[in-house]
């Protein structure tokens, strides 16, 4: 009996299928070569033979979103397909951000829309999305119209509060068409 033998990319699919290798060793194989890692053993089992006749990947079958455990995160791990947010995740960035960090809207998104970069990149971004907040430079949500009306109602008026803009949103939700902010709301605090 042959040794069994180490799971790479020079593998061919019947060998690699005649040895057992642990699930660890099958969704390690798949994080390195950007294989999606979600199922169970014999649907990763099957995307590795693919991969290693292909040299293609096989998208996962599952039409439901499911958190994928990873029993480490480091600097260099890459992030996961189906992101979520979990107590781990939130861990290793207080860890390396600071107690300040939360997940932030734009956070989240950057995260789910980058799959396959590293947690390194991803803290990167982090400070980058707080930079850009600072600047006024993100974007809020259609959904979002009151965080919208209250910043440009800043951006218009310097030196007024927060109780003011807060009229004026109350005065311009009442009427007839956009929320959007005009200098006429002004009329609500004079």
């Amino acid at each position: 009996m042959s040794e069994r033998p180490v799971l790479d990319r020079n593998l061919d699919s019947k060998t690699f299928r005649d040895f057992y290798y642990l699930k660890e060793e099958l969704v390690n194989f798949c994080r390195e070569n950007g294989i999606p890692v979600s199922g169970g053993k014999i649907e990763i089992t099957d995307r590795i033979a693919y991969f290693l006749d292909t040299g293609k990947i096989l998208s996962a079958q599952t039409a439901r979103k499911k958190a994928i455990l990873i029993s480490d995160i480091s600097e260099d791990t890459k992030i996961e397909a189906n992101f979520v947010c979990s107590e781990k995740h939130r861990s290793f960035f207080r860890e390396h951000i600071g107690s300040g960090f939360s997940f932030n809207v734009a956070f989240q998104k950057w995260l789910k829309n980058n799959t396959g970069k590293t947690y390194k990149e991803a803290i990167t971004a982090y400070y980058q999305i707080l930079e850009d907040k600072k600047k006024g430079k993100t974007k809020i949500d259609k959904q979002f119209e009151y965080n919208s009306y209250i910043r440009d109602f800043f951006a218009d008026n310097k030196g007024k509060s927060l109780e003011e803009a807060i009229k004026c949103w109350k005065y311009k939700k009442q009427l007839q068409g956009h929320n959007c902010y005009e200098r006429t709301d002004l009329v609500a605090i004079e």
